[in-house]
């Protein structure tokens, strides 16, 4: 299944499923952070509208405004599972590499995820606006302790996320030893959330198997894989929950989308693309991103299908 939220003036908007195609939505009432807090019940019923869109039910999707899938919710946590990236931010921010058998993990602010079209507002450039691909999943009730492999079994659905950074900011912030808090604001969120089925074999060992392609102004700057988590996202949801209930709704992201052979298939933040500069001629030479300039995001699986739909957004000044 795919499931969307349509704007309708309210803040957590109105639940629909949405065809194969895209072409037709089907509302089928509440909302999606509902729906997550009784997953068995809602699940029943949302099967059940699949049928009747699949019978031809539901509107036409072109006029439709659709906001973030959940446009809030109780909890955001992102984790950093590919090697590749977690190496070459050490050179960008000249720290040393991160070593041990345990996930990176921050918690960030989940009450807004900006829609796939909205613009994003930031207060100015000179604070190293950019954007993050990656993956992420949205769980129903996870109980403290759970294990990994019990995890997999509490991921509901799989999203695409652009997780905004302010990198001249973030190097303030990671030396007080306190989190993040102004280097990371809102995320955005593609159009459509889908249930692990709606995959298939790209959803493999808890790890989302498509390329990631991304377009910064027009110009494609990379297609990375995200088969190439370290760590699966069943076990960032056990490293989450290993001393706190997840609560139904909450959403863990992947960290930023990166393979080793980044020579052939790009980048999915500026940040790595200045990382390699580094490593090739001392210095980066890219900028960070502009007021006016675009990001395109769509993860596609290997028929060239888009089952996330694509984040097209435009950096605004506030």
């Amino acid at each position: 299944m795919r499931l969307a939220t349509i704007r309708d003036g309210s803040p957590d908007g109105a639940l629909a499923l949405v065809s194969p195609d895209g072409a037709r939505v089907l509302r089928v009432g509440g909302t999606l952070l509902a729906a997550m807090a009784d997953w068995q019940t809602a699940q029943a019923l949302l099967e059940a509208a699949s049928a009747r869109l699949a019978a031809g039910e539901g509107e036409a999707a072109e006029g439709v405004t659709f906001a973030a899938p959940l446009p809030r919710t109780w909890q955001w946590l992102d984790g950093s599972a590919f090697t590749t990236h977690g190496d070459l931010m050490a050179v960008a921010f000249k720290h040393d590499p991160h070593e041990g058998d345990r996930p990176l993990m921050y918690q960030g602010l989940s009450d807004r995820f900006y829609g796939p079209l909205d613009p994003v507002p930031f207060p100015e450039m000179e604070h190293g606006i950019d954007f993050e691909g990656e993956f992420g999943v949205i769980v129903d009730a996870v109980p403290m302790g759970t294990s990994a492999a019990d995890a997999l079994g509490h991921i509901r659905l799989i999203v695409q996320i652009n997780d905004w950074s302010l990198r001249a900011i973030a190097p303030v912030e990671m030396k007080t030893g306190f989190g993040w808090v102004q280097a990371k604001p809102a995320c955005s969120m593609a159009p459509f959330a889908v249930t692990p089925d709606e995959l298939d074999d790209a959803w493999a060992d808890g790890r989302v198997c498509l390329d990631l392609d991304i377009a910064w102004n027009g110009k494609r700057v990379g297609h990375a894989n995200g088969a190439a988590m370290a760590f699966g996202f069943h076990d960032l949801v056990a490293h989450a929950a290993l001393t706190r209930d997840l609560a139904p709704g909450t959403v863990i992201g992947s960290g930023t989308v990166s393979n080793a052979n980044y020579a052939e298939v790009g980048s999915s933040c500026i940040s790595e693309i200045r990382a390699i500069e580094i490593i090739a001629h001392g210095a980066p030479q890219t900028p960070f991103m502009a007021f006016g300039d675009t990001i395109r995001m769509t993860g596609r699986n290997s028929s060239g299908g888009a089952p996330f739909g694509t984040i097209d957004q435009q950096v605004i000044k506030a």
